[in-house]
């Protein structure tokens, strides 16, 4: 009797083990589950999130557009506003040169009619009556006569001729003085309103700095939630294949220690790399080669500006897959952009990932591309010369660097420039 009592505890004691063990993994697959679910809550959120907060970089950057437009426009105005101050002032000098020129020659009139003045006077009261009567030839007399007629209708002409000029110069003068000081006026109006674009034009780029920063590291929680729910989802299946009737021995495979090691050593690398300088160049194009066909340029043609290349043709896009289909050259803001070769600018506008583009023709199928411009200063169907001046450095379309965006292309399709190209 006592053995069967020892038996029918120990039969229960073996069912209650039996049973908290399956609780237990029975909680322990529950908890999991339950931060499954919380992860699949939380990327539906973060995912709803993401698409307001594209929506709100869209708007933004369209505001961007709108500012960086109005910019060029501005700095394209300016431009023009310089050129034509500089032709009122070499017109000012010109004026000035023929004014002290006339001013000489008027006081040497003045000095010529001095003399003749005297001489009359010494002259005493002699007219050219006098003088005529005591001729003895008649036509000595009448010779005279015209003398005298003639030296003093030249003498009025030149000094009226040199007075009118005189005047005239001196309204020329004037009025060139009242369109400098206008062009001035407009110019430091255009400055000032470039001052409050550029200031917007900062505002919406911090805005649009901000939702790319905030896209990307809610792009980055997904990821990693992801990953996460992956791990977590293995882990599941392994607590509940623990939780059936057949024991199983815990390997190191199956330990959940491992996931962790796992999923660290799958992080991918996000740090920013600083840009290195590919190559450097200091000499720009010019019009030696115009007249040629643009084929015939290979080998020849200089970078747009000065600066340091830091993105070549073909080179990975960080985090993008893509490639590089031309040149990033990092140059100065205000710098000027040069057009390599001879042609017909066909685009000259505003474009997304490329900011304030200038595209040029130069037949043959040949084109050169000219993107992230802070100004476009020829106009769509203007005609240019190699080393026309045809924009001016900037990061326009939402760019950190301050810096040039270069193409070549043949039919379209887009080739290497620095193939074409020579570097001093």
């Amino acid at each position: 009797m006592r053995h069967v009592k020892s038996i029918a505890i120990g039969l229960s004691l073996f069912a209650a083990t039996i049973l908290s063990t399956s609780t237990f993994a029975a909680n322990k697959t529950e908890k999991p589950k339950e931060k499954l679910n919380t992860i699949h809550e939380r990327i539906e959120s973060l995912t709803k999130a993401l698409g307001k907060t594209k929506e709100a970089h869209d708007d933004a950057a369209d505001a961007l557009k709108e500012s960086e437009k109005a910019i060029s426009e501005t700095n394209r105005k300016l431009f023009e506003l310089q050129q034509e101050q500089k032709k009122h002032s070499e017109t000012l000098q010109a004026l000035q040169t023929q004014k002290s020129g006339l001013e000489n020659t008027i006081e040497g009139q003045k000095d010529q009619l001095s003399k003749q003045m005297y001489q009359q006077y010494l002259h005493g009261k002699q007219n050219y009556l006098q003088i005529i009567l005591q001729e003895q030839d008649p036509s000595a007399a009448s010779r005279q006569l015209k003398y005298f007629s003639y030296v003093t209708k030249a003498r009025e002409n030149l000094i009226h001729g040199m007075q009118s000029n005189l005047s005239q110069v001196t309204k020329l003068n004037e009025q060139t003085v009242d369109a400098l000081q206008e062009v001035v006026n407009l110019k430091n109006k255009q400055q000032s309103e470039r001052k409050n674009l550029e200031s917007q034009k900062q505002s919406h780029s911090k805005i649009v700095e901000k939702l790319s920063s905030q896209i990307s590291a809610q792009r980055n929680e997904i990821e990693k939630l992801k990953r996460d729910e992956k791990s977590l989802s293995q882990l599941v299946e392994r607590l509940a294949r623990a939780a059936q009737p057949k024991p199983q021995k815990p390997t190191e495979e199956s330990k959940p220690k491992n996931i962790s090691r796992e999923t660290t050593a799958n992080k991918p690398d996000t740090e920013n790399r600083p840009q290195q300088a590919l190559a450097s160049n200091e000499s720009l194009p010019s019009n030696a080669f115009d007249g040629g066909s643009f084929e015939s340029l290979r080998g020849k043609l200089n970078l747009p500006v000065r600066g340091e290349v830091t993105n070549k043709f073909g080179n990975s896009r960080q985090d993008t897959g893509l490639t590089w289909k031309g040149l990033f050259i990092k140059s100065n803001e205000g710098n000027d952009v040069k057009s390599v070769a001879s042609g017909r600018i066909v685009f000259a506008d505003w474009m997304r990932g490329f900011g304030n583009l200038i595209i040029v023709d130069h037949g043959g199928g040949y084109m050169s591309l000219y993107g992230n411009n802070q100004a476009l200063l020829r106009k769509m169907g203007d005609t240019v010369k190699g080393g026309d001046t045809i924009a001016s450095v900037g990061n326009s379309g939402g760019n950190d660097t301050s810096g040039l965006y270069y193409e070549l292309r043949s039919r379209s399709k887009p080739f290497d420039p620095m193939s074409w190209s020579v570097l001093r």
